[in-house]
């Protein structure tokens, strides 16, 4: 996949990613009983993270996190089917390798699925830029422990 900008400005990976799950929303999703129809397809919020693209893909069946891999290394994330961990400043977190023929292989980290729970596809956008957010938040350091006077005094 390429970063490289559209006419209107939005990344070509995010685009590419949405026009292969529009025709898959069209073909091989239509009519399901799990598709909230209040949602869209939309890739949001992609950007570079170890030598990997690393964005949010809303889809009236389901929210993922999706990583694509390079254009110099498309099978850098591994067989269809096969898990990896990776690692974010927020922790690791298990992705799920996949491939769809129009767009080469992808890893998926599942947030929602089905995505009934939002009622507007704006409501969706919002939690899939918040998981990514915090997807690279750091966690805060832990607090020191509160000693007692007791467990001071009697090392403990």
């Amino acid at each position: 996949m390429n970063a490289a900008a559209d006419s209107v400005g939005r990344p070509a990976d995010e685009r590419a990613l949405e026009q292969v799950f529009e025709r898959i929303h069209r073909e091989r999703m239509a009519d399901l009983p799990l598709l909230n129809d209040r949602l869209r397809v939309e890739a949001l919020g992609f950007r570079d993270h170890q030598g990997v693209r690393v964005g949010a893909l809303v889809t009236p069946w389901s929210i993922n996190l999706v990583i694509l891999p390079p254009a110099a290394a498309p099978q850098a994330l591994g067989p269809p089917g096969q898990s990896r961990s990776w690692t974010f400043p927020s922790g690791e977190y298990l992705f799920d390798a996949a491939e769809e023929p129009a767009l080469g292989g992808y890893a998926q980290c599942s947030l929602f699925s089905p995505a009934f729970e939002f009622e507007r596809h704006e409501h969706a956008v919002a939690a899939a830029r918040a998981a990514l957010e915090a997807l690279f938040d750091p966690p805060p350091p832990p607090q020191p422990a509160r000693l007692s006077r007791r467990g001071l005094l009697l090392g403990g």
